[in-house]
């Protein structure tokens, strides 16, 4: 209305001024009624004009005055609902502090004063019921938003959240069930519907709700595709000691899947790896192994490298390794590949150099065992003694851990599976169920002799032979027809003779 009278005012001003200008001021006459009245034309503007504003003005207080009602239920309204809004806050605010009592009697409060948001009111109950520990009033309140479609799906989620809280797993799961159907987009549910498969062993199940999930956009292409890789690798190892031919066929095809959806996840590439050398595929299982040495580099991947060939001297099985870490040299692995190799071919001086690059890294078990073989391979035993003392008290590596005391990689139970499926596919990181439970594993310090050697250049000063402690299961059988044999090692005292051809990247036995 203010800014209407402006422009009538603005208006009049510009004619009057136009009049003032021309010189004329005109004449203007009204008849109305009998009666006459003649002004000028300046005059009868303005008289028009400020009859305008006055009649406006009235009716605009006309207006006021029937509004009057209306307006002040708005006012009591809106006052209402902050009130209602506060009372919500502070109730939510107490539940999630875990004061039960102020919580309900806000939630009772809020009920009478939140006409508009009955939703909102209805779930502060059932959260004030449980920060109460009223598990049966939070049970109705939550399945009374069942009777509400915009509610169903907090509805399931809260009595799923009871179910599991109370040890009903088959009641949780018919709720994230229901839940999952209910919307496309519900995380939760799907995540609580995939760790009941997993934890049943349900691998097949397991991989057809991540390509749902996929299919409605709850994970994205690279957990899915982590999630497959790994929930295929545990199929495979399911089937790997299968009776019938086709099952080992099927764990074979699912192994190799795996190592192709994800090249850095070394329990799918070792197993694929282990099931193509069974069949024969020895080339196809070495370039499998290559390439994940590539993305990620494990233990359990040269161990396997290294036994797809038995019938082969130390020198040639050391040029094996050694191009195999040549694939990504400056990972940390690829550095301890290096000194291994060494030793298995028969070059003392080689592991000196090579073993250089590791002074950084913390003594782990493993370095220590390594540091002790090189010192033995060069000649200084006493050294080697003292490396082994280190090692004794020096903590395992994770990774090494993944081996077995009978050098089977990644034998693992239908939990651990469970575990590292979930784990890989939400980080993509690998974890240790056999680390984390502190079982024992394959040895990392090798068997040296224990008494002194009648000739030790710490004691006399004289040179001695380099002897070379070859890695785990090289047998002294294999240099046969090498130009540069590796000499025997001083025997042990009382020490139980090791297997000749025990095959670190084994697979698991058989469950009984």
């Amino acid at each position: 209305m203010i800014r209407a009278g402006l422009v009538l005012f603005l208006i009049a001003a510009a004619a009057v001024a136009v009049l003032a200008m021309t010189g004329d001021a005109g004449r203007a006459s009204v008849v109305w009624l009998g009666w006459r009245a003649d002004t000028t034309a300046a005059a009868a503007v303005l008289i028009t004009l400020i009859a305008a504003l006055i009649a406006q003005a009235v009716w605009r207080l006309i207006i006021w005055v029937v509004e009057a009602p209306a307006r002040a239920e708005r006012a009591r309204a809106d006052a209402r609902r902050r009130q209602a809004n506060e009372v919500l806050t502070r109730g939510f605010l107490a539940a999630a502090a875990g004061d039960g009592s102020e919580a309900r009697r806000l939630a009772g409060k809020a009920a009478d004063l939140a006409d508009e948001a009955p939703g909102l009111a209805r779930v502060l109950a059932a959260q004030a019921a449980e920060a109460a520990g009223d598990s049966q009033a939070a049970h109705a309140a939550y399945s009374a938003m069942l009777g509400f479609p915009e509610m169903r799906l907090a509805g399931h989620r809260g009595l799923m959240q009871l179910a599991a809280a109370q040890g009903d797993r088959e009641g949780a799961l018919r709720h994230a069930e229901q839940a999952f159907a209910l919307a496309r987009t519900a995380r939760w549910a799907w995540r609580a519907v995939l760790e009941a498969r997993l934890e049943a062993g349900d691998w097949d199940g397991a991989l057809e709700l991540v390509q749902n999930a996929l299919d409605r956009k709850i994970v994205s292409p690279i957990v899915a595709d982590r999630a497959r890789s790994a929930l295929l690798a545990a199929s495979a190892a399911r089937l790997e000691h299968a009776v019938e031919p086709k099952g080992r066929q099927m764990a074979l095809e699912q192994a190799v899947a795996a190592a192709k959806l994800q090249p850095g996840f070394a329990p799918g590439v070792v197993m694929a790896a282990r099931l193509l050398a069974a069949d024969g595929k020895i080339q196809r299982a070495s370039q499998m192994l290559e390439a994940a040495w590539k993305a990620q580099p494990h233990p359990a991947l040269w161990l396997a490298y290294r036994d797809l060939v038995t019938a082969e001297t130390p020198r040639r099985r050391a040029d094996r390794l050694r191009d195999l870490a040549g694939l990504n040299p400056a990972h940390r692995e690829s550095r301890i590949l290096f000194v291994e190799q060494a030793l298995i071919g028969g070059d003392p001086a080689g592991a000196e150099e090579a073993v250089k690059a590791l002074d950084g890294e913390p003594v782990t078990a493993r370095i220590a065992g390594l540091r002790a073989r090189v010192a033995f391979a060069a000649g200084r035993a006493d050294e080697a003694r003292m490396w082994m003392a280190h090692g004794v008290a020096a903590p395992q590596e994770p990774d090494w851990t993944d081996l077995d005391p009978e050098g089977r990689a990644f034998a693992y139970q239908p939990t651990d599976w469970a575990r590292l499926v979930s784990a890989f596919a939400e980080t993509g990181e690998l974890v240790h169920p056999r680390h984390e439970r502190r079982e024992r594993v394959m040895t990392e310090l090798p068997e040296l002799p224990t008494p002194y050697l009648e000739r030790a250049p710490f004691l006399e000063g004289a040179p001695v032979e380099p002897v070379l402690y070859p890695a785990g299961e090289e047998a002294q059988g294999e240099a046969q027809g090498d130009d540069d044999p590796t000499p025997p090692l001083p025997p042990r005292t009382g020490a139980r003779r090791s297997a000749s051809r025990r095959r670190l990247a084994s697979a698991p036995r058989a469950a009984k």
